[in-house]
């Protein structure tokens, strides 16, 4: 499953520069698909195809977020989510909306990175 980041948050900043996959962005941030990546181009699940480095809305605008699509859990590279091991208040938890195997976040990585 991917990790989400509770209203709890308090905008410490702690997560963003630990997510490999720069999925976690403060919030009111637009985010790409290609930041952290090596994704140039995306095809979403209704078909259409996105730029990687167009802008797309911010998840959140209070407080810092993970966009589910990026995350990895980590998988492939730390043995544990990052941002929730440096997180000092524990609002980076998993998310019960998002269940993924670990197969699947190795290819989401796989996917993003170009492995």
């Amino acid at each position: 499953m991917a990790i989400m980041i509770t209203d709890e948050c308090i905008n410490c900043g702690a997560c963003e520069p630990e997510c490999p996959n720069t999925a976690i962005y403060e919030g009111g941030v637009e985010w790409t698909w290609g930041g952290g990546t090596s994704l140039k181009q995306v095809t979403l699940e209704d078909g259409s195809v996105v730029d990687a480095t167009a802008k797309q809305q911010p998840i959140s605008d209070e407080f810092y977020y993970i966009v589910t699509a990026k995350c990895t859990e980590c998988n492939g590279f730390h043995e544990e989510p990052q941002c929730a091991a440096v997180c000092p208040v524990d609002c980076c938890v998993d998310d019960p909306e998002h269940r993924e195997t670990e197969a699947e976040l190795l290819g989401k990585k796989a996917f993003m990175h170009g492995e």
